[in-house]
């Protein structure tokens, strides 16, 4: 039997925030529980098999999913993340085919490039690193995908897509002002793919810019000025969101001083095992939600059609069962170890070809390995006495001081 816990856990999510969860299948001794969030009636799963389960098989669906606030920041209404079955593949098929290894070798050098640039501008200054990154991976992301950008639109992109996640778990006034500026950055988005459409801009042969503008769905048709516009925003928004990772890169060479000494010397050795824990630690979204889209068996126990589950990615990526120590950070536990589809899950679990796992993985992990190598090697930088403490239940958490830097 899956335990059930009496009466309302809202106040006790908020209060806990990432913990929530992880307290609990603690507690009980379960890796499932059920408790209402908001008066709604909830199943909380956590570990590998609970990933696969929730990832696998069609069994869930994103709709009522959500809060409409959370909603339309992250998804909205004809986005690749709100598809099924064979129309999910095919458009999922175009975003995996803008992450080819050469496709990585390019953001690489456009990232390199554009770091450096930033670092003039951050010389003898001290910068808050959480604050900086929006405008730097928004210009690498735009050079990349062949979206032009003119430099006094620059501020206000990447605002309104670092809005997006930042405020994903705000509601009221914040959340509504962010829900403004995602509609000013769809704007802006359809504005770009019409231009595209009718010969006044012209992006490079392959670029994902030009696949988003003339993909054609299942039943040959071009997405609609709307849904082009959604499927640009799923590319630009994600990559400006690995800032959160970022930001805990550097919080780890800064707490972990040893990593960064081996990393400036040149030894690599641990390199791919340190991103990995970054991703595993730093919190992100701490659960991903679906309904089911029938009756399902779990653990024995019955899942209604429409039941409401949520997946809890913080305990699965700190589940004791998989990870020893899951609290310490130990790149070196990944020396021989590929991660299981649903061990990691970070950014979603499951196969990327057939599921609904995040299509720029490789990209995250492009992006936080070269943070690691220019901020190790390339970057003289001090950090200065602050409050580097992680709120947990904020969402998505981030360092008090959004992690000072004085660039020398």
């Amino acid at each position: 039997m899956i335990p059930v816990l009496p009466g309302d856990s809202s106040a006790a999510f908020l209060r806990e925030g990432y913990r929530f969860g992880e307290h609990r299948f603690d507690r009980l001794g379960s890796d499932s529980f059920h408790t209402r969030i908001a008066l709604r009636p909830v199943t909380f799963l956590r570990g590998p098999r609970a990933a696969g389960f929730f990832y696998e098989g069609g069994r869930f669906t994103r709709a009522a999913a959500l809060p409409p606030g959370v909603q339309h920041l992250l998804q909205d209404t004809g986005s690749v993340q709100r598809l099924e079955g064979r129309e999910h593949a095919h458009r999922k098929a175009m975003f995996l085919g803008m992450m080819m290894p050469t496709a990585m070798a390019d953001v690489r050098r456009i990232y390199r490039d554009e770091w450096a640039n930033a670092v003039e501008g951050w010389r003898g200054y001290e910068i808050e690193f959480r604050r900086e990154l929006p405008e730097l991976l928004t210009r690498t992301v735009c050079r990349w995908a062949g979206v032009p950008l003119e430099g006094d639109e620059i501020e206000a992109r990447s605002g309104e897509l670092a809005a997006m996640f930042e405020y994903a778990g705000s509601f009221g006034p914040p959340n509504w002002a962010a829900r403004v500026r995602r509609l000013r950055a769809e704007a802006w988005a359809r504005r770009v793919i019409r231009e595209v459409r009718e010969g006044d801009h012209a992006p490079a042969p392959g670029s994902p810019l030009l696949d988003i503008a003339t993909h054609r769905g299942l039943d040959g048709e071009e997405l609609s000025l709307q849904d082009a516009a959604t499927e640009l925003l799923n590319l630009l928004r994600p990559t400006v969101a690995v800032a959160r990772f970022l930001v805990f890169a550097a919080l780890a060479l800064h707490h972990r001083p040893q990593w960064a000494e081996r990393f400036a010397a040149g030894d690599e050795s641990d390199l791919e095992g340190f991103v990995l824990e970054v991703r595993r630690h730093a919190p992100f979204f701490p659960a991903v939600a679906g309904t089911a889209a029938h009756d399902l068996d779990w653990e024995g126990e019955r899942l209604d059609q429409g039941s409401w589950v949520m997946l809890d990615l913080w305990a699965t990526n700190h589940d004791p069962s998989v990870w020893d120590d899951p609290d310490e950070f130990r790149p070196e536990r990944f020396r021989g170890r590929e991660p299981g589809p649903n061990e990691l899950v970070p950014q979603g679990a499951g196969f990327v070809e057939g599921g609904h796992r995040c299509p720029g993985e490789d990209l995250t992990t492009e992006l936080i390995r070269e943070t690691v190598r220019l901020l190790a090697r390339d970057t003289r930088y001090v950090v200065p006495p602050q409050d580097l403490r992680v709120r947990m239940n904020r969402f998505p958490a981030v360092p008090n001081s959004g992690l000072r830097l004085r660039v020398a």
